[in-house]
């Protein structure tokens, strides 16, 4: 069944007009002035033919493809494959093991003595958890 230009309006129709709107105006074919006037009587429109005046000097736009990037989210940039979230988790792990190291460093050579390694309890647990994560991630998949 055709929309006949005296049916009402849905708040999606009219959303979905706003979303034309607004591309038109990233696009450079309407002012921000325009674009404000003209969304100011969209949602005073309640029919499809008080819709279509709105959007009827613009060319149209297929919005499909750009709701698509909208709901689904961009991947993180990588680099050498590594989630830039795993990539500070790491440094953040090399940055207190690093401390802990020269910690016990200096503890053994002021003592005389060898004490025993304790950053390893430090490093290790939290190693393992950062190298499981690493290597099964979080379940996502990459996009291909």
């Amino acid at each position: 069944m055709a929309n006949s230009p005296e049916m009402r309006a849905s708040d999606v129709d009219r959303d979905r007009v706003a979303a034309i709107l607004r591309e038109h105006t990233a696009q450079g074919r309407i002012t921000m002035e325009e674009f404000n006037e003209r969304l100011e009587q969209l949602y005073q429109s309640k029919t499809y033919g008080e819709l279509a005046r709105l959007t009827a000097d613009l060319p149209d736009v297929d919005l499909r493809h750009r709701a698509l990037a909208k709901v689904t989210p961009a991947a993180p940039a990588t680099r050498g494959g590594v989630h830039p979230g795993m990539r500070a988790a790491w440094g953040a792990w090399a940055a207190a093991s690093g401390i802990n190291w020269v910690i016990w460093l200096i503890v053994s050579v002021t003592s005389g003595d060898m004490i025993y390694p304790w950053p390893l309890w430090v490093m290790g647990p939290w190693g393992v958890i950062l190298l499981v994560s690493t290597i099964f991630g979080n379940g996502q998949q990459k996009p291909g």
